[in-house]
């Protein structure tokens, strides 16, 4: 009896254990501030949608679209957290494709910026992009068990082929430049295309959809609602993916279309995962 309890207690710190150490991440497209979108306008949304965040609690926080009021208001809530990247039409101007990180639990050791264009390292607009189009990345440990880990976090062009599959290029080849040490590497993004397309095909050769590696998969499969709540979202347009051999183990993987009296705290559904680092 006393030889089984033991057994019991092992089982029950080593599930603690694993649990204590593993990661949250989402990536959200949280939808520019405009009053165009009348009732869906950001200053009848950001008190939901930063709730949500707090509520699921990510150690990182992939943002798409996030312009500089709206990346003052996530900087003033998200109070454990901070953030890089800068405005894609240079410092503190145009949309952010930030990257918030958990401070109590991850380490900044370097971070960038680029544009997805021929001229990465200079404000651009690459190929036949609609807009300047940029990557923020970093490099992080983890306080817990001195982990390192690699984040990226894009938004490609919503109409140009061209760019975004140069693009997307052109993140890969930064991820195969900086990785020298091949530490494991996430990369959350709205990519503005679904996954039978020519990009996913060409990112699969060398990198995983975590969806794919997921233990527990929850939520619908679209990730594109525009808004419009009464009527089915099909369209997947958000991702995380990981290097691949996948150095993640991925224990959940989950589409979230909270809502709130019918409305939704943006047009994207965030991704969520959770994950270990082997």
């Amino acid at each position: 009896m006393k030889q089984f309890t033991i057994i019991l207690l092992a089982i029950f710190f080593n599930v603690q254990h694993v649990h204590s150490q593993s990661v949250k991440a989402i990536s959200y497209n949280i939808r520019l501030n405009t009053s165009s979108d009348g009732e869906n306008a950001w200053p009848n949304r950001k008190d939901f949608l930063s709730t949500q965040v707090l509520f699921f609690a990510p150690d990182f926080l992939g943002v798409q679209e996030a312009t500089p009021e709206q990346m003052t208001h996530l900087k003033s809530v998200l109070k454990d957290y901070m953030s890089i990247g800068q405005g894609r039409d240079g410092v503190n101007k145009g949309e952010f494709s930030a990257i918030f990180y958990n401070t109590k639990r991850f380490k900044l050791e370097e971070n960038h910026m680029f544009w997805l264009s021929e001229t990465p390292e200079h404000i651009s607009k690459g190929w036949d992009a609609t807009y300047p189009r940029v990557c923020t990345y970093g490099l992080f440990t983890d306080l817990k068990t001195s982990k390192k880990i690699w984040v990226f976090n894009t938004h490609l062009d919503h109409k140009g082929h061209q760019a975004q599959l140069q693009g997307m290029k052109l993140i890969q080849d930064t991820i195969t430049k900086v990785n020298t040490a091949n530490y494991p590497v996430i990369l959350t993004g709205d990519f503005n295309v679904e996954p039978e397309s020519e990009l996913i095909t060409n990112l699969s050769k060398s990198m995983v959809n975590t969806q794919d590696l997921a233990d527990l998969i929850y939520g619908p499969k679209g990730t594109f609602s525009g808004f419009k709540f009464h009527e089915p979202v099909t369209r997947t347009i958000d991702y995380i993916f990981t290097s691949k051999p996948a150095k993640i183990k991925v224990t959940k993987h989950a589409v979230l279309s909270d809502s709130d009296n019918l409305k939704y705290p943006s047009d994207h559904f965030p991704i969520f995962i959770e994950f270990t680092l082997k």
